[in-house]
């Protein structure tokens, strides 16, 4: 299954998240993370310095979700932008900033 707009494919399946029990907010693009660090959450008691490793790859996975929509809003206004000036040389499109960088602010 793929998301419309989106570059990441749906690894689990709708039957995987439905047996895991993944709640619907959280069935997207990681929810194949999310499976595994639930089970590890339930068998190490939810212990916060337990299963850090499947919990960085959820939310690395979950905060590349968020900036790639971050992304395709500025293009998105960027041609309306684009359109409501008449112009094809708005300088707004310029999108050559790694959202990606670890770049601290």
């Amino acid at each position: 299954m793929e998301v419309q707009g989106s570059s990441k494919k749906m690894i689990a399946t709708q039957a995987e998240m439905v047996e895991a029990r993944v709640p619907i907010p959280y069935r997207d693009q990681c929810a194949h993370l999310l499976i595994p660090l639930n089970k590890c959450r339930q068998s190490e008691f939810y212990l916060p310095w337990k299963c850090e490793n499947e919990r960085h790859s959820y939310e690395k996975c979950e905060y590349e979700l968020v900036m790639e929509r971050m992304l395709q809003m500025q293009k998105i206004h960027c041609q309306c932008m684009t359109s409501f000036l008449n112009q094809e040389t708005v300088n707004c499109c310029d999108v050559s900033v790694s959202l990606f960088s670890d770049a601290r602010y």
